[in-house]
Protein backbone atom coordinates (compact mmCIF):
# COMPACT_ATOMS: atom_id res chain seq x y z
CA UNK A 1 0.00 0.00 0.00
CA UNK A 2 1.34 3.40 -1.10
CA UNK A 3 1.32 6.53 1.04
CA UNK A 4 -0.98 8.07 -0.76
CA UNK A 5 -3.41 5.06 -0.23
CA UNK A 6 -2.43 5.27 3.69
CA UNK A 7 -3.41 8.55 4.09
CA UNK A 8 -6.79 8.18 2.01
CA UNK A 9 -7.62 5.41 4.65
CA UNK A 10 -6.49 7.61 7.24
CA UNK A 11 -8.66 10.82 5.82
CA UNK A 12 -11.65 8.45 5.37
CA UNK A 13 -11.64 6.99 9.10
CA UNK A 14 -11.20 10.33 10.47
CA UNK A 15 -14.15 11.67 8.57
CA UNK A 16 -16.51 9.08 9.49
CA UNK A 17 -15.14 9.70 12.82
CA UNK A 18 -16.21 13.18 12.83
CA UNK A 19 -19.36 12.37 11.24
CA UNK A 20 -20.20 9.69 14.19
CA UNK A 21 -19.44 12.74 16.40
CA UNK A 22 -21.50 15.20 14.97
CA UNK A 23 -24.65 12.32 14.53
CA UNK A 24 -24.14 12.02 18.25
CA UNK A 25 -24.67 15.73 19.39
CA UNK A 26 -27.49 16.39 17.09
CA UNK A 27 -29.17 13.17 19.75
CA UNK A 28 -29.14 10.35 16.67
CA UNK A 29 -27.83 7.40 17.37
CA UNK A 30 -24.79 6.73 14.77
CA UNK A 31 -22.90 3.76 14.00
CA UNK A 32 -18.99 3.33 15.35
CA UNK A 33 -17.13 4.28 12.41
CA UNK A 34 -15.81 0.96 10.64
CA UNK A 35 -12.15 0.54 10.13
CA UNK A 36 -10.74 0.59 6.66
CA UNK A 37 -9.66 -2.99 6.99
CA UNK A 38 -13.24 -4.31 7.94
CA UNK A 39 -15.48 -5.28 4.61
CA UNK A 40 -18.89 -3.68 4.54
CA UNK A 41 -21.57 -6.66 5.72
CA UNK A 42 -23.83 -8.05 3.39
CA UNK A 43 -27.63 -8.11 3.97
CA UNK A 44 -27.58 -11.99 4.43
CA UNK A 45 -25.19 -11.77 6.41
CA UNK A 46 -26.91 -8.78 8.34
CA UNK A 47 -30.19 -10.81 8.43
CA UNK A 48 -28.61 -13.85 9.74
CA UNK A 49 -26.99 -12.17 12.55
CA UNK A 50 -31.04 -10.45 13.41
CA UNK A 51 -32.24 -14.27 12.91
CA UNK A 52 -29.54 -15.66 15.25
CA UNK A 53 -29.71 -12.85 18.16
CA UNK A 54 -33.68 -13.15 17.75
CA UNK A 55 -33.79 -16.89 18.52
CA UNK A 56 -31.41 -16.27 21.39
CA UNK A 57 -33.37 -13.86 23.03
CA UNK A 58 -36.38 -15.65 22.34
CA UNK A 59 -35.06 -19.17 24.02
CA UNK A 60 -33.54 -17.11 26.65
CA UNK A 61 -36.35 -14.69 27.58
CA UNK A 62 -39.75 -17.69 26.45
CA UNK A 63 -39.30 -19.51 29.77
CA UNK A 64 -38.59 -16.00 31.73
CA UNK A 65 -41.76 -15.34 30.30
CA UNK A 66 -43.75 -18.69 31.04
CA UNK A 67 -42.57 -18.44 34.98
CA UNK A 68 -43.93 -14.98 35.49
CA UNK A 69 -47.29 -15.96 33.74
CA UNK A 70 -48.00 -18.66 35.49
CA UNK A 71 -46.78 -17.19 38.94
CA UNK A 72 -49.50 -14.31 38.08
CA UNK A 73 -52.00 -16.80 37.51
CA UNK A 74 -55.26 -18.13 39.49
CA UNK A 75 -55.99 -21.97 40.15
CA UNK A 76 -58.74 -22.10 37.88
CA UNK A 77 -55.92 -20.45 34.59
CA UNK A 78 -53.50 -23.18 35.46
CA UNK A 79 -55.86 -26.31 35.85
CA UNK A 80 -56.98 -25.08 32.06
CA UNK A 81 -53.81 -24.84 30.92
CA UNK A 82 -52.86 -28.08 32.62
CA UNK A 83 -49.77 -26.84 33.80
CA UNK A 84 -47.46 -23.46 32.55
CA UNK A 85 -49.36 -21.01 31.50
CA UNK A 86 -48.33 -19.47 27.85
CA UNK A 87 -51.25 -17.01 27.20
CA UNK A 88 -52.28 -14.64 30.22
CA UNK A 89 -55.18 -15.06 31.45
CA UNK A 90 -57.39 -14.13 34.74
CA UNK A 91 -53.77 -12.79 36.30
CA UNK A 92 -53.85 -12.47 40.22
CA UNK A 93 -51.23 -11.26 42.69
CA UNK A 94 -52.41 -13.69 45.07
CA UNK A 95 -49.39 -16.23 45.15
CA UNK A 96 -47.03 -12.60 45.86
CA UNK A 97 -49.48 -11.54 48.29
CA UNK A 98 -49.17 -14.72 50.37
CA UNK A 99 -45.51 -15.39 50.15
CA UNK A 100 -44.87 -11.51 51.59
CA UNK A 101 -47.36 -11.39 54.16
CA UNK A 102 -44.86 -13.10 56.78
CA UNK A 103 -43.52 -16.89 57.28
CA UNK A 104 -41.18 -18.60 55.93
CA UNK A 105 -40.42 -17.18 52.72
CA UNK A 106 -40.47 -13.69 53.73
CA UNK A 107 -38.05 -14.70 56.51
CA UNK A 108 -35.96 -16.41 54.27
CA UNK A 109 -36.08 -13.47 51.40
CA UNK A 110 -34.37 -11.19 54.38
CA UNK A 111 -32.39 -13.49 55.50
CA UNK A 112 -30.74 -13.90 51.58
CA UNK A 113 -30.58 -9.90 51.67
CA UNK A 114 -28.98 -9.63 55.09
CA UNK A 115 -26.17 -12.37 53.62
CA UNK A 116 -25.54 -10.60 50.33
CA UNK A 117 -25.31 -7.13 52.09
CA UNK A 118 -23.48 -7.70 55.04
CA UNK A 119 -21.03 -10.73 52.77
CA UNK A 120 -20.62 -8.65 49.59
CA UNK A 121 -18.79 -5.75 51.75
CA UNK A 122 -16.87 -8.09 53.81
CA UNK A 123 -15.57 -9.73 50.92
CA UNK A 124 -14.71 -6.74 48.84
CA UNK A 125 -12.96 -4.78 51.81
CA UNK A 126 -10.98 -7.95 51.76
CA UNK A 127 -10.27 -8.19 47.92
CA UNK A 128 -9.31 -4.72 47.63
CA UNK A 129 -7.07 -4.68 50.52
CA UNK A 130 -5.38 -8.05 49.66
CA UNK A 131 -5.10 -7.00 45.62
CA UNK A 132 -3.52 -3.68 46.85
CA UNK A 133 -0.78 -5.40 48.32
CA UNK A 134 -0.61 -7.79 45.54
CA UNK A 135 -0.33 -5.00 43.42
CA UNK A 136 3.17 -3.25 45.38
CA UNK A 137 5.65 -5.89 44.06
CA UNK A 138 8.35 -4.25 46.23
CA UNK A 139 5.66 -5.22 49.32
CA UNK A 140 7.33 -8.25 51.96
CA UNK A 141 6.57 -11.68 50.71
CA UNK A 142 4.35 -10.58 47.97
CA UNK A 143 5.35 -13.63 45.98
CA UNK A 144 4.79 -16.06 48.47
CA UNK A 145 1.37 -15.00 49.41
CA UNK A 146 0.63 -14.56 45.42
CA UNK A 147 1.73 -18.33 44.48
CA UNK A 148 -0.39 -19.43 47.79
CA UNK A 149 -3.01 -17.57 46.73
CA UNK A 150 -2.78 -19.15 43.43
CA UNK A 151 -2.38 -22.66 44.71
CA UNK A 152 -5.66 -22.79 46.01
CA UNK A 153 -7.64 -22.19 42.72
CA UNK A 154 -6.13 -25.61 42.36
CA UNK A 155 -5.87 -27.61 45.51
CA UNK A 156 -8.81 -28.16 47.85
CA UNK A 157 -9.11 -29.34 51.42
CA UNK A 158 -12.26 -30.76 50.36
CA UNK A 159 -15.69 -30.83 52.00
CA UNK A 160 -14.81 -32.56 55.34
CA UNK A 161 -11.89 -30.46 56.46
CA UNK A 162 -13.92 -27.88 55.56
CA UNK A 163 -17.08 -29.09 57.87
CA UNK A 164 -14.65 -29.51 60.35
CA UNK A 165 -12.50 -26.64 60.60
CA UNK A 166 -16.15 -24.57 60.18
CA UNK A 167 -17.59 -26.72 63.35
CA UNK A 168 -14.51 -26.41 65.26
CA UNK A 169 -14.37 -22.50 64.82
CA UNK A 170 -18.32 -22.71 66.17
CA UNK A 171 -19.73 -21.68 63.06
CA UNK A 172 -22.56 -23.87 62.75
CA UNK A 173 -25.81 -22.73 63.31
CA UNK A 174 -24.79 -19.08 62.59
CA UNK A 175 -24.73 -16.90 59.73
CA UNK A 176 -21.31 -16.46 59.35
CA UNK A 177 -21.16 -19.48 57.96
CA UNK A 178 -22.51 -18.78 54.91
CA UNK A 179 -19.74 -15.59 54.84
CA UNK A 180 -16.52 -17.13 55.94
CA UNK A 181 -16.10 -19.93 54.12
CA UNK A 182 -16.48 -18.74 50.55
CA UNK A 183 -16.08 -14.63 51.11
CA UNK A 184 -12.95 -14.74 49.32
CA UNK A 185 -12.35 -15.57 45.66
CA UNK A 186 -9.10 -15.79 44.40
CA UNK A 187 -10.27 -15.44 41.04
CA UNK A 188 -11.87 -11.35 41.51
CA UNK A 189 -8.53 -10.50 43.75
CA UNK A 190 -6.49 -11.58 40.47
CA UNK A 191 -9.02 -9.42 38.79
CA UNK A 192 -8.52 -6.44 40.82
CA UNK A 193 -4.65 -7.08 41.77
CA UNK A 194 -3.93 -7.04 37.57
CA UNK A 195 -6.62 -3.76 37.05
CA UNK A 196 -4.22 -1.68 39.99
CA UNK A 197 -1.03 -2.68 38.08
CA UNK A 198 -2.30 -0.72 35.11
CA UNK A 199 -2.64 2.17 36.66
CA UNK A 200 0.14 4.65 36.53
CA UNK A 201 3.14 4.17 39.07
CA UNK A 202 4.27 8.05 38.55
CA UNK A 203 0.42 9.35 39.92
CA UNK A 204 1.20 6.87 42.82
CA UNK A 205 4.93 7.78 43.89
CA UNK A 206 3.39 11.74 43.38
CA UNK A 207 1.00 11.31 46.25
CA UNK A 208 3.78 9.10 48.18
CA UNK A 209 6.07 12.36 47.46
CA UNK A 210 3.14 14.40 49.02
CA UNK A 211 3.30 12.81 52.07
CA UNK A 212 0.26 10.22 51.60
CA UNK A 213 0.63 6.70 53.07
CA UNK A 214 -0.62 3.64 51.57
CA UNK A 215 -4.60 3.78 52.97
CA UNK A 216 -5.17 7.29 51.68
CA UNK A 217 -3.70 6.29 48.14
CA UNK A 218 -5.97 2.67 48.35
CA UNK A 219 -8.83 5.11 49.46
CA UNK A 220 -8.17 8.50 47.16
CA UNK A 221 -6.96 7.45 44.48
CA UNK A 222 -6.83 3.55 43.51
CA UNK A 223 -10.67 3.09 44.57
CA UNK A 224 -11.57 6.39 42.42
CA UNK A 225 -9.88 5.19 39.27
CA UNK A 226 -10.97 1.29 39.44
CA UNK A 227 -15.00 2.07 40.10
CA UNK A 228 -15.53 -0.18 37.06
CA UNK A 229 -14.00 -2.94 38.18
CA UNK A 230 -15.13 -2.68 41.93
CA UNK A 231 -18.59 -2.66 40.35
CA UNK A 232 -18.30 -5.67 38.78
CA UNK A 233 -16.07 -7.69 41.14
CA UNK A 234 -19.01 -6.56 44.11
CA UNK A 235 -21.37 -7.72 41.15
CA UNK A 236 -20.07 -11.21 40.90
CA UNK A 237 -20.01 -11.38 45.24
CA UNK A 238 -23.31 -10.44 45.38
CA UNK A 239 -24.85 -13.17 43.08
CA UNK A 240 -22.77 -15.67 44.34
CA UNK A 241 -24.03 -14.95 48.06
CA UNK A 242 -27.55 -14.62 46.67
CA UNK A 243 -27.37 -17.69 44.91
CA UNK A 244 -26.06 -19.66 47.71
CA UNK A 245 -27.88 -22.84 49.17
CA UNK A 246 -24.93 -25.43 49.88
CA UNK A 247 -23.42 -24.00 52.97
CA UNK A 248 -26.72 -22.98 54.46
CA UNK A 249 -27.65 -26.80 53.41
CA UNK A 250 -25.06 -28.66 55.44
CA UNK A 251 -24.13 -25.59 58.47
CA UNK A 252 -27.80 -24.80 59.16
CA UNK A 253 -29.92 -27.01 61.09
CA UNK A 254 -32.94 -24.63 62.37
CA UNK A 255 -35.05 -23.86 59.18
CA UNK A 256 -35.63 -20.38 60.33
CA UNK A 257 -32.20 -19.27 59.35
CA UNK A 258 -32.01 -21.37 55.89
CA UNK A 259 -32.17 -18.59 52.73
CA UNK A 260 -34.61 -18.41 49.84
CA UNK A 261 -32.50 -20.37 47.62
CA UNK A 262 -33.08 -23.65 50.27
CA UNK A 263 -36.47 -22.34 50.62
CA UNK A 264 -36.65 -22.78 47.01
CA UNK A 265 -35.32 -26.27 46.95
CA UNK A 266 -38.18 -27.61 49.61
CA UNK A 267 -41.00 -25.99 47.21
CA UNK A 268 -39.50 -27.30 43.86
CA UNK A 269 -37.78 -30.61 45.13
CA UNK A 270 -39.39 -31.86 47.86
CA UNK A 271 -42.69 -30.43 46.97
CA UNK A 272 -42.99 -29.14 50.76
CA UNK A 273 -44.76 -25.92 50.45
CA UNK A 274 -43.36 -22.80 52.94
CA UNK A 275 -44.94 -22.54 56.23
CA UNK A 276 -47.56 -20.34 56.07
CA UNK A 277 -48.97 -21.45 52.73
CA UNK A 278 -50.24 -24.96 53.40
CA UNK A 279 -53.15 -24.26 54.43
CA UNK A 280 -54.12 -21.87 50.88
CA UNK A 281 -53.13 -24.28 49.11
CA UNK A 282 -55.20 -27.41 50.55
CA UNK A 283 -58.28 -24.74 50.87
CA UNK A 284 -57.87 -24.08 46.73
CA UNK A 285 -57.00 -20.63 47.00
CA UNK A 286 -53.52 -21.37 45.63
CA UNK A 287 -52.24 -23.25 42.98
CA UNK A 288 -48.81 -25.14 44.02
CA UNK A 289 -47.70 -24.49 40.93
CA UNK A 290 -47.71 -20.86 41.38
CA UNK A 291 -46.06 -20.49 44.42
CA UNK A 292 -43.19 -22.24 42.78
CA UNK A 293 -43.12 -20.26 40.15
CA UNK A 294 -43.44 -16.83 42.84
CA UNK A 295 -40.47 -17.80 44.65
CA UNK A 296 -38.40 -18.39 41.08
CA UNK A 297 -39.54 -14.61 40.32
CA UNK A 298 -38.64 -13.18 44.17
CA UNK A 299 -35.23 -15.24 43.60
CA UNK A 300 -34.68 -13.66 40.35
CA UNK A 301 -35.57 -10.29 40.50
CA UNK A 302 -32.68 -8.91 42.47
CA UNK A 303 -30.42 -9.89 40.21
CA UNK A 304 -32.06 -8.74 37.17
CA UNK A 305 -32.26 -5.33 38.79
CA UNK A 306 -28.92 -4.84 39.60
CA UNK A 307 -27.43 -6.41 36.58
CA UNK A 308 -28.58 -3.27 34.06
CA UNK A 309 -27.05 -0.72 36.38
CA UNK A 310 -23.21 -2.75 35.77
CA UNK A 311 -23.67 -3.82 32.60
CA UNK A 312 -21.96 -0.56 31.56
CA UNK A 313 -19.05 -1.29 33.91
CA UNK A 314 -18.11 -4.68 32.58
CA UNK A 315 -16.06 -4.52 29.47
CA UNK A 316 -13.66 -1.74 31.00
CA UNK A 317 -13.56 -3.65 34.01
CA UNK A 318 -13.12 -7.33 33.08
CA UNK A 319 -11.04 -6.85 29.90
CA UNK A 320 -9.01 -3.69 31.43
CA UNK A 321 -8.54 -6.23 34.40
CA UNK A 322 -7.35 -9.41 32.81
CA UNK A 323 -4.48 -7.63 30.63
CA UNK A 324 -2.28 -8.61 33.39
CA UNK A 325 -1.41 -11.95 35.02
Amino acid sequence: MSATDTATDAGTAADAGATAARGRRRGHWVAPPRPVWEEKPTRTGLAGKAIALSAACLAILFPLWIVIVTSLSSRSAIDAAGGLVIVPRDLTLIAYQELLSGGQVQRAALVSLGVTVVGTAFSMVVSVLCAYGLSRTHSLGHRWILMTLLATMFFGAGLIPTYLLVQALGLTDTYLALILPGAVSVFNVLVLRSFFMNISPELLDSARIDGAGDLRILWQIVIPLSRAVIAVIALFYAVGYWSAWFNASIYLTDQQMMPLQNVMIQLVQKQEPPTGLGQQIKTGRLSPLSVQMAVMVLALLPVAVASPFVQKHFRKGMLTGAVKG
